[in-house]
């Protein structure tokens, strides 16, 4: 999963497969034995503008299966980006609670 602004006020989480690496340096203490596969599901989060909602874009040419467990957690960092811009937003404009009313 990854975590990065956009140049439309927005920040993304992404979730993707992990893949296997190609060739796996077992010789190597801690070294990566995958990587990120492109992003099949992206949460962006504005980050200026507190009346935008978050959303969600799934990006995938086919079906895919992801776990409730994998869903549940992904939604729950997504939340928590929501949060953390939102109280940055508070912080440097002086506003109070930009959350959504039903959260």
């Amino acid at each position: 999963m990854f975590h990065y602004a956009l140049s439309d006020d927005a920040w993304c989480v992404e979730l993707s497969e992990a893949r296997p690496v190609a060739k796996p340096r077992v010789d190597v203490p801690g070294a990566l034995t995958h990587v990120h596969g492109p992003a099949f599901i992206v949460a962006m989060v504005p980050d200026e503008d507190p009346d935008l909602e978050p959303t969600i874009h799934i990006r995938a040419q086919d079906e895919r299966v992801v776990p409730f467990e994998i869903m549940r957690w992904f939604m729950e960092e997504a939340s928590d980006q929501v949060a953390r811009c939102r109280a940055a937003m508070a912080a440097e404009f002086g506003s109070s609670d930009h959350s959504h009313p039903s959260s």
